[in-house]
């Protein structure tokens, strides 16, 4: 069971890293404006926000990938902390993401479901 919890955990990383280098680096193609519900003339308004809130799914995303890759680890027990506090703070990050725009409803389950399964997997 941990190999599948140390993989959906790396995944889980990887996407949140993709998704922060799109945040970050790519807000301004035009083609993931409606993905991020963004108009082409609040570009500049938004880059802020942007470019911040995708250092912020970076970094989550390496603790994901840390915690997964510790859970084999000298340390195991740091690991599925690491990896559940990630999870599960995703999972809530999903819920106030629908509960603010309730437009995002595919993204916030695309946010929370994976971090669910991992946070149910560490909890059985």
């Amino acid at each position: 069971m941990t190999g599948l919890i140390q993989v959906l955990g790396v995944v889980f990383g990887i996407v949140l890293i993709l998704v922060g280098i799109l945040e970050s680096f790519f807000f301004r193609d035009q083609r993931l404006h409606r993905l991020f519900l963004i108009k082409p003339q609040d570009v500049d308004a938004v880059r802020m926000w942007t470019f911040n809130l995708g250092f912020y799914n970076m970094i989550w995303g390496v603790g994901a990938i840390v915690g997964a890759l510790m859970l084999t680890g000298a340390e195991p027990a740091a690991g599925r902390v690491l990896l559940l506090f990630t999870s599960l703070g995703h999972v809530l990050l999903g819920i106030i993401l629908v509960l603010s725009e309730r437009r995002l409803w595919a993204s916030a389950i695309a946010e929370a479901l994976l971090p669910a399964v991992i946070a149910m997997l560490l909890l059985v």
